[in-house]
């Protein structure tokens, strides 16, 4: 997969057949229209391409409300990698900035899409939006297909449990620690990546030892405080694991892991910690019965099949 940070970067793909959008989670709603993103790329001898924005529009247009408390499922690191697995050609990140905030619909469509990618042709999700006060939708671009020369189409929405998909429903699935729900929509693990630490803590309870994964990104959402059901991936060696969150979400800065198997962590590498399932509900260092509540959940969790 390619990276691009502006669309200029990006003016010399070949028959682009694009979409627009966060894509945070890359959930199945995503996957349903990166999956016909590259059906059409096939069928016009193109490539694929996401046009996404960094930061997220609504840490600029509203710093501080509704972006300053915006929690998002994942990092940029790991929707770049979920993009990728998807099989997505490109991705273009452009910087969201207030100035670009007050492009209109058309304009996007003709400077940008038109003027300087050449789109093949243009998807949009259901109910999606865009532009200055998001005044573009899909009937606009239907209705600029000859003017612009490309084709439009709409992807609906997705289902699971009888449930319409969103990234917002997901993080409340992930914050109250429904991680299996979660994990439903997303059509993969939540994940968290980051580089492990020792762990140390003043312990009489002899405690297993924990891994500290530091979050790298602020807005990163984290589930519910507890221990969780984990697989660690490191290069190509997986291993069962517990993970606990401790504390209160928004003021967590940190994952703590045990890693059941060997793997090799001297080259400093970064781990991906899937989460499968909540075992426990939020423990505390300082009581007593700690330990055996943690010893508990790793022979639960090493019963498990997965």
């Amino acid at each position: 997969m390619k990276i691009f940070k502006s669309i200029e970067e990006a003016k010399n793909i070949i028959n682009p057949v694009v979409t627009t959008g966060s894509f945070d989670g890359v959930h199945i709603g995503h996957k349903t229209i990166l999956n016909r993103l590259r059906m059409l790329a096939e069928k016009y001898n193109g490539e694929s391409v996401l046009i996404t924005f960094d930061p997220h529009p609504r840490k600029v247009l509203y710093p501080d409300t509704a972006g300053k408390d915006l929690k998002l499922i994942n990092s940029k690191e790991e929707k770049l990698d979920l993009l990728e697995k998807a099989g997505l050609d490109n991705v273009i990140i452009v910087e969201f900035t207030k100035e670009f905030s007050k492009i209109t619909s058309e304009q996007f469509v003709r400077d940008l899409l038109h003027g300087i990618l050449n789109a093949k042709v243009v998807v949009a999700g259901f109910n999606h939006h865009f532009g200055f006060n998001k005044e573009g939708d899909y009937k606009q671009l239907w209705d600029w297909q000859g003017k612009y020369h490309f084709e439009a189409e709409e992807i609906p929405e997705q289902e699971v449990y009888h449930e319409t998909v969103s990234s917002t429903k997901i993080r409340q699935a992930i914050s109250d620690g429904y991680i299996q729900r979660a994990n439903a929509y997303l059509d993969h693990y939540y994940i968290i990546k980051g580089k492990p630490e020792n762990y140390l803590i003043e312990d009489t309870h002899n405690l297993p030892s924990l891994l500290k994964i530091p979050l790298t990104e602020e807005c990163k959402i984290l589930p519910s405080p507890g221990i969780y059901a984990v697989s660690i991936e490191s290069g190509l060696v997986n291993s069962k694991g517990m993970a606990i969150i401790h504390g209160r979400p928004e003021n967590t800065s940190e994952v703590l892991v045990n890693i059941f198997e060997e793997i090799n962590l001297n080259s400093g590498n970064k781990i991906t910690v899937s989460f499968h399932k909540k075992i426990h509900g939020a423990i505390s260092f300082s009581d007593i019965r700690a330990v055996s509540k943690i010893n508990l959940a790793i022979e639960e969790i090493s019963d498990l099949i997965y």
